[in-house]
């Protein structure tokens, strides 16, 4: 058992969470190299354990990587983010049952507070229940760091994942064995330890983790910040981070693609702009915000060959919203005044930004409020009709049958999230 009311954090990770999820509705490839590809399957992403240990590189791109996928007979796949984000969702549902307060840190990762749980079964005991239970609930498995702060957890985390006779659940609860293993660190892989800080660090001899667990707090901050003087703190097993229960609400938000093929035609282009825009709008009404700032950009490839052409427009409303046609009606006038024939578009994009909550921002003093009549009642119909899996609204704007979509050619089924998707047992 540990000391009366000593902090208690957990970091539960999934392992190669996008190949494992591609993999947990094939069983048929349960030992076969997997690669995730990112948008337009142009580079790797994502890669199972058996395409690492082929030294198959994150982020190579496909064309590069075609001789071994051919040699070694390696799988690939688009990226399936309805099918990854689902199977996050149930496994951080999991863990929200098993602890007392959960921080969804990113689609794989999870940080917990375990503070007070010693009291009724050793902490060791209690990640490796955890782990089990992820594994065979959702068919995802996961590693368990648990330490007494969230940096220290991290560091847990990866040794779980280093080293195979942990089982994947390492406690570091204990200082020696903090010190131990701060000992085999290097001070680059400590997180919130940039490359920049990281060479100003070796500079004045600080090499491993240890050896900034040693540095001197006041020193540390006076050369570098208060941000990496917490680090010190937390690697010395003093909490300074705590969980964030309530996720930040996000300043701008952009909707971006590159295209699966270079765009010459303005109607074209003006479809993927007004998709954009529909995307955008929802992910603005998830965040329950009005947003008065709109930009849109377009561009050619930086190695576009018979010319190149970037721009970029923003406009400030006269009144925040967060209503599709009213974005729509702006970033179709934005478009217009950005459009240049005789070019070969490779992206385009949308940004929402100064953001205000419902009710509270300063109207135009001389215009009347314009948003249109029934408009959030409308804009929830429409959510709830596209988030339900039965069917789908959208405006004429963005084309019935476009063209300019992502390449998405080894794309899975939607296993969880579409009826007529579901795997099929014969």
């Amino acid at each position: 058992m540990h000391g009366a009311n000593k902090a208690a954090f957990a970091l539960v990770d999934c392992n190669n969470f996008y190949a494992s999820c591609e993999k947990l509705f094939r069983p048929d490839l349960k030992y076969t190299p997997v690669v995730v590809l990112s948008n337009n399957d142009g580079c790797i992403v994502a890669r199972s354990k058996e395409a690492k240990a082929l030294g198959v590189k994150m982020g190579m791109p496909l064309f590069q990587a075609q001789a071994m996928i051919r040699q070694y007979g390696i799988v690939c796949f688009s990226s399936n983010y309805a099918l990854y984000a689902d199977l996050s969702n149930r496994v951080m549902t999991i863990l929200e049952e098993e602890a007392p307060r959960l921080e969804v840190y990113s689609i794989d990762e999870a940080f917990l507070d375990l503070t007070g749980i010693e009291y009724v079964m050793d902490l060791l005991t209690f990640g490796k229940q955890l782990k089990a239970k992820v594994d065979k609930w959702t068919g995802i498995t996961v590693g368990v760091g648990i330490a007494p702060t969230k940096t220290l957890a991290k560091l847990a985390n990866e040794a779980a994942k280093r080293y195979p006779a942990t089982g994947a659940v390492v406690d570091l609860m204990n200082p020696e064995r903090q010190k131990r293993l701060l000992s085999l660190v290097d001070v680059s892989d400590v997180w919130g330890v940039g490359r920049r800080i990281t060479e100003r660090l070796r500079a004045r001899g600080i090499r491993t983790a240890l050896d900034l667990a040693n540095a001197n707090p006041r020193v540390i901050r006076s050369e570098f910040s208060v941000v990496l003087e917490r680090t010190v703190q937390e690697l010395n097993g003093v909490s300074c981070l705590d969980l964030e229960l309530v996720r930040p609400t996000k300043q701008q938000i952009i909707c971006s693609r590159s295209f699966g093929h270079r765009i010459t035609e303005k109607q074209e282009l003006r479809e993927a702009i007004a998709k954009y825009t529909t995307r955008a709008a929802e992910k603005l009404r998830r965040e329950k915000r009005l947003c008065r700032v709109v930009n849109v950009f377009i561009r050619t490839s930086p190695h576009a060959q018979g010319g190149r052409y970037g721009n970029a427009l923003s406009v400030e409303l006269p009144n925040p919203t967060d209503d599709t046609r009213d974005l729509l009606d702006v970033t179709e006038v934005l478009f217009c005044r950005l459009w240049r024939d005789g070019f070969r578009y490779m992206k385009g994009g949308v940004m929402l930004a100064d953001f205000y909550e419902y009710g509270v921002y300063q109207q135009d003093l001389f215009r009347t409020n314009s948003m249109k009549t029934n408009s959030q009642a409308l804009m929830k119909v429409v959510d709830r009709i596209n988030h339900s899996g039965h069917g789908s609204v959208f405006f004429a704007s963005q084309g019935v049958s476009p063209q300019w979509a992502m390449k998405r050619n080894h794309l899975s089924p939607a296993y969880t999230t579409k009826w007529e998707e579901l795997p099929k047992v014969w």
